[in-house]
Formats: C-alpha cells, structure tokens, sequence
C-alpha cells in the first residue's frame, strides 16, 4: 500500500497572495491561532470542516493546501 507525506503550504499560499492569516480566519470564519498553527509542529492534526473552509475561502481544493509526496516506506504491519 502505498504511503504519502503531507507537506502543509498554507503560509507559503498567503504569503505568494499577499492575505494576511487574520484575513483569512475573518473569511472562512475559524479562530486566527488555528491558521498561525497550520504549519507549525501541530501539523498533522486538522479538522476537516476547517480545512474545507481554509480552502474554499482561497478558491482551491483541500489538497492544494499541501504538497503531497508518495513514499516508498513499506509498513510491515499491513
């Protein structure tokens, strides 16, 4: 089975568009922390309603959120 990194790129996102991360929060109406946490060492934990909102206010799909990279790491478990 097939593995993958996630890589969030949300800072790089606002950053390239020029928004601020309270613009941002104000728009897809979740709490500015939860945006300045997006790419911190708590990524990996994210609430799907927050990230549909994240992307929808951006006009992207979840997934452009993220870069996204298949590992060949086989787990012996599966």
């Amino acid at each position: 089975m097939a593995k993958y990194k996630l890589t969030p790129k949300l800072s790089k996102i606002l950053k390239e568009r020029g928004i601020k991360q309270l613009h941002i929060a104000i728009k897809a109406e979740i709490p500015q922390p939860y945006i300045s946490r997006f790419d911190g060492p708590d990524k990996g934990h994210y609430d799907i309603s927050n990230l549909y909102s994240i992307a929808e206010s951006l006009n992207l799909k979840i997934e452009d959120l993220f870069t996204i990279e298949e590992t060949n790491k086989e787990d012996p478990d599966n």
